[in-house]
């Protein structure tokens, strides 16, 4: 009995492992992205088994992703703080086992989005995660302080993922969603480099504070947020979304800029770190917006009759 538990908790633990090399925060705000671009696609519901199996494929493609960041990055997690007790760094789990894993939830995903999804959606899902895990995280993370620029475009996928997941094809409206998020993802991620520059600095990873200080990159995401409150506009602007979500999305906006302003009058990581926190906060909040701006004519429309 004494054996069995114990073997019991190894199982366990070892499966949490496992799940932690998914970046399960992460891949839960690219599903949720992914669940808007769905709903948004279409004026009533979302068929029940095109919203359970496309969600599931983009998410475990995305975890898969994730599992082989590990892998490349296990050297750069190791000297740094926020990283340095990931499985792969401490042992717990072997490169072998990631790499099985990944491959596993890869193959897994691109089964489950040809077949019960469409092709389509499969390719781009595939063209997202080789984006993210092999062009991004192999290359560009080391080549350029633009990185996360250039690389933003995989994880600005998701939403037009649940897009074609749904439709079977392209929309210039889902488009509009991804620009969203790519204009998004710099002053997101930049705000995250500043606070920890002097980790990336010893792992010799080139973030534009570390390349061009904070001065500079404080200044950049100023400018990007105010490219991201004009972009955001746009789904109104196209008569995409109404009034309520552009009211929303201005007033999100609005909160970021004084974020990036503060960083830029403070120059304190805290700061850096509350600007990040909000960032994510901002994203869930005007996807959230564009949903329910997108329901509210039904609503009415039952209120009416």
């Amino acid at each position: 009995m004494v054996i069995q538990t114990a073997t019991s908790d190894a199982l366990t633990k070892q499966w949490r492992e496992f799940l932690g090399l998914c970046k399960l925060k992460v891949v839960a705000l690219i599903v949720f992205t992914s669940v808007v671009g769905m709903l948004l696609a279409v004026p009533g519901w979302v068929p029940v088994d095109l919203f359970i199996f496309g969600n599931l494929g983009i998410g475990m493609a995305a975890a898969a992703a994730a599992a082989i960041n590990h892998i490349v990055d296990q050297q750069v997690d190791a000297k740094m703080a926020r990283t340095q007790h990931r499985p792969l760094v401490t042992g717990s789990l072997t490169n072998r086992q990631a790499l099985v894993f990944a491959t596993g939830l890869a193959a897994l995903s691109m089964f489950i989005l040809v077949l019960l999804v469409n092709p389509l959606t499969a390719i781009l899902t595939f063209a997202s995660l080789i984006g993210y895990a092999v062009v991004y995280t192999m290359y560009l993370k080391r080549a350029t302080p633009q990185n996360i620029v250039i690389g933003g475009a995989a994880g600005a996928a998701p939403p037009v993922l649940g897009w074609t997941a749904v439709t079977g094809q392209l929309d210039p409206q889902a488009l509009l969603l991804f620009l969203i998020v790519f204009v998004w993802t710099p002053p997101h991620f930049w705000a995250l480099a500043v606070a920890r520059r002097e980790e990336y600095a010893r792992a010799d990873v080139p973030m534009l504070p570390v390349t061009h200080g904070v001065a500079f990159t404080q200044t950049q995401i100023i400018l990007y947020t105010l490219l991201l409150i004009a972009v955001s506009a746009l789904p109104y602007v196209t008569r995409m979304s109404g009034l309520f979500y552009f009211g929303g999305a201005m007033a999100l906006g609005a909160g970021f800029l004084v974020y990036a302003l503060q960083m830029k009058r403070t120059n304190e990581d805290t700061i850096a770190m509350k600007t990040f926190g909000y960032s994510i906060f901002y994203l869930m909040g005007i996807f959230a917006f564009l949903l329910i701006d997108h329901y509210i004519p039904m609503v009415v429309r039952q209120f009416a009759y």
